[in-house]
């Protein structure tokens, strides 16, 4: 049996690169980034006044206070050019700074009246202060943004400072979310004592979206050989990912394996030395679409949804290898079991400013209503131990 590690090595080893597409710079929010991003101009581009005021030779100040207003600049106006040190230029935040001049008062400092402009008693003038140098930033052609990033809002807008209309990213997967089961029932049907309502692929639908997936689809099959096997062979020719729920252990009505053998999808591993999660299937089909069957406990769906499927989703659209995030246990832990463990945690920050996990008790894999409210959860390793407070360990959020 495959350890957590060796299941992910395994993953990563089959999956294969997704494409590249261009987008609108506008529509990239979220998406991986598969080219460098440059710097079109020096930025700023030019000397760039910083605060509203009056632009002036800082020359010229130290023999009066008072100057003439020549003339009125505003942000996105040709410079101007100062007349002389007796003179000074109204002027904007963002504009550029009008030859002649070097230094920028700011508006609360000074007085107008009659176009003139007085300084405020004992105001100290230096060149340079309040003026955004020019390529103070960055230079022309300095790299701005590296492929392989997932492009947040500040990166965004890096992009388009560059000029970029459009952007070369990662193509969403499409992926499709099948529970299987005659026991499930959709929210707001009517419902026997003896079955169970469809939560899991409500639960795997919505950490793909949050996660940034759109492409995102859910279908639901009953224990039904010939059914699965007609359309999982649809489902295969029109997704890329395909991530099931149940039907993947050892029982009579656990049909997924042998459904999709019969559509030709090869297995690469079955079963993970992990609680809870253990029956979790990977394969993949001669289609290329990668197919994760996951247990049909509700904490084993979506543990093994965070655990392995949107890591492997991520690499495969070229996400650059996010090291994962380490927390400490607010308290100790007696975990004796021979397989990996997963606990749902919540976390709070103390007053030192340091994460802790708090593990949550539940009853099992199928205690759905005891992950309202974590955050995600730990991984601890196999053996007999007792796990003291302050031990730090791997954190997976949901």
């Amino acid at each position: 049996m495959l350890t957590p590690t060796q299941a992910e090595e395994q993953i990563a080893h089959h999956l294969p690169c997704l494409p590249i597409e261009s987008l609108p710079v506008g529509q990239c929010a979220g998406a991986v980034l598969r080219e460098n991003v440059y710097a079109e101009r020096d930025q700023p581009p030019f000397d760039r006044v910083a605060m509203d005021g009056i632009a002036i030779s800082a020359a010229g100040s130290a023999a009066r206070r008072q100057f003439r207003v020549q003339a009125t600049q505003m942000a996105g106006d040709p410079p101007l050019s100062l007349e002389s040190p007796r003179h000074c230029i109204e002027i904007m935040t963002g504009a550029m700074l009008p030859a002649g001049c070097d230094a920028v008062i700011p508006v609360e400092r000074i007085r107008i009246a009659d176009a003139e402009a007085l300084l405020e008693d004992g105001l100290q003038v230096q060149p340079g202060q309040n003026i955004h140098a020019r390529a103070s930033d960055l230079k022309q052609g300095a790299l701005l943004l590296t492929a392989g990033i997932r492009l947040d809002a500040p990166d965004v807008a890096a992009a388009a400072g560059a000029g970029m209309a459009r952007l070369r990213v990662s193509q969403q997967p499409a992926c499709m979310v099948i529970s299987t089961g005659n026991e499930l029932i959709e929210p707001g049907e009517p419902i026997e004592d003896w079955q169970l309502r469809r939560s899991n692929a409500y639960g795997l639908v919505a950490a793909l979206r949050r996660r940034g997936f759109a492409r995102v689809a859910d279908d639901h099959l009953p224990d039904d050989a010939e059914v699965l096997q007609s359309t999982l062979k649809q489902h295969l020719q029109s997704y890329d990912v395909l991530i099931l729920s149940g039907g993947v252990s050892m029982g009579k009505a656990d049909l997924v394996p042998a459904a999709l053998a019969a559509c030709g999808v090869r297995q690469v591993f079955h079963k993970v030395a992990q609680r809870p999660g253990k029956p979790f299937w990977f394969g993949m089909a001669p289609t290329g679409t990668a197919v994760f069957a996951l247990p049909g406990n509700p904490v084993s769906t979506l543990v093994c949804l965070a655990r392995y499927v949107i890591p492997a989703i991520d690499r495969a659209m070229g996400l650059d290898e996010q090291r994962t995030a380490r927390i400490a246990l607010a308290e100790a832990i007696d975990f004796s079991t021979p397989l990996t463990g997963f606990l749902p945690v919540t976390t709070e920050i103390d007053d030192w400013g340091r994460p802790w996990a708090h593990v949550v008790a539940h009853n099992g894999s199928g205690d759905f209503a005891a992950l309202a409210g974590t955050c995600g959860f730990v991984e601890l390793p196999p053996g007999p131990n007792n796990y003291p407070k302050g031990f730090v360990t791997k954190l997976y959020r949901w």
